[in-house]
């Protein structure tokens, strides 16, 4: 399938979703609104302090495949002060392909090795350092519920626990 934005995939996910579990009873106006909830998430509780603390000194910008408008939403419901958003949109493609790292470095006018990816997941920390990144992994193990997500570095990147 060619590139599209990740809202319009998801809508098309949840269409197929809808379909498979008979739900017929959701109107357009309820399916848009749950499609558009991913930007109405709550951030990990030490999210915005840490990026706060980070600001004075790095440039931020999340490399997302996420749409401008879902990041936007979500650093305007989370307090996040970034200084750009980039990742999938402005690749016109998904990571974990190289080229989405790449853009964002040569977005921000940057060499790979002078930006760090920051994330919960290896598989998407291996993409980075393979494009020539610098990562650091930060665990949260609830992500996806008690005991459910990565608790501990699955490869070699620099390790962070959260406070």
């Amino acid at each position: 399938m060619p590139f599209t934005k990740l809202d319009r995939l998801h809508r098309h996910n949840l269409d197929l979703v809808i379909g498979e579990f008979s739900i017929d009873r959701l109107d357009e106006t309820a399916r848009r609104r749950l499609n558009l909830a991913w930007r109405c998430l709550d951030a990990w509780p030490d999210a915005a302090a840490g990026l706060a603390a980070l600001r004075p000194n790095y440039l931020l910008a999340p490399c997302s495949n996420g749409s401008i408008a879902q990041m936007v939403a979500l650093a305007r419901r989370n307090g996040f002060v970034w200084d750009a958003v980039l990742g999938a949109e402005t690749a016109r493609d998904y990571k974990p392909k190289p080229g989405v790292y790449l853009n964002a470095a040569a977005a921000l006018g940057l060499e790979p090795a002078q930006l760090m990816l920051v994330a919960a997941h290896s598989s998407d920390l291996s993409a980075a350092a393979s494009a020539g990144l610098r990562t650091a992994f930060l665990a949260r193990p609830g992500e996806f519920g008690a005991g459910r997500g990565e608790a501990g570095v699955g490869g070699r990147f620099f390790g962070v626990q959260p406070a």
